[in-house]
């Protein structure tokens, strides 16, 4: 892959279409692979793509295969209406490559061998913004990177009053 890799961890929800958002805004250019991970848990997959790829993730997605729902189901990621939005228009507008890996485990795990094995030149996550006893407990998925990721990172917060 030439250029840039700009990876974004996504789940989804609200707070990876902000740092997918944010991404699309203000880090991508021209000619850049915008690189979308998700993390599955791990689970007994009988069938389809899931047991090829349990080690060493997905191949890589292209957009084409994300927007439909058919290659999706069988591997089991259902990508929302407006994330879809988001990476079309910024591969229509933006002129970069957009593609979709998937990893299957510990999400801390997945997205630091993602940085290393892609390898990215950077990677956006959003904050959920857990509360201090939330943190303690499940520990933050964007907090581990920070401090373990081999490339630079970004976090984009959620606010409180949204």
């Amino acid at each position: 892959m030439g250029e840039r890799r700009i990876g974004v961890a996504v789940d989804f929800s609200e707070c990876s279409r902000k740092a997918l958002r944010w991404a699309s805004d203000n880090v991508v250019r021209p000619g850049d692979h915008l690189i979308l991970i998700t993390v599955r848990p791990e689970g007994n997959y009988e069938q389809g793509e899931m047991q090829l790829w349990e080690t060493t993730g997905s191949p890589y997605i292209p957009l084409h295969e994300i927007s439909d729902p058919a290659v999706m189901k069988r591997y089991g990621v259902k990508p929302d209406a407006e994330t879809l939005d988001i990476v079309n228009t910024a591969a229509a507008q933006k002129e970069v490559e957009v593609l979709l890996k998937i990893y299957w485990g510990d999400a801390r795990e997945k997205l630091c061998e993602a940085i290393d094995k892609i390898p990215l030149t950077c990677i956006i996550i959003g904050n959920r913004g857990l509360g201090k006893i939330k943190r303690a407990i499940m520990g933050s998925v964007s907090n581990h990177i920070v401090n373990n990721g081999s490339c630079p990172v970004t976090v984009v917060k959620s606010s409180d009053h949204e």
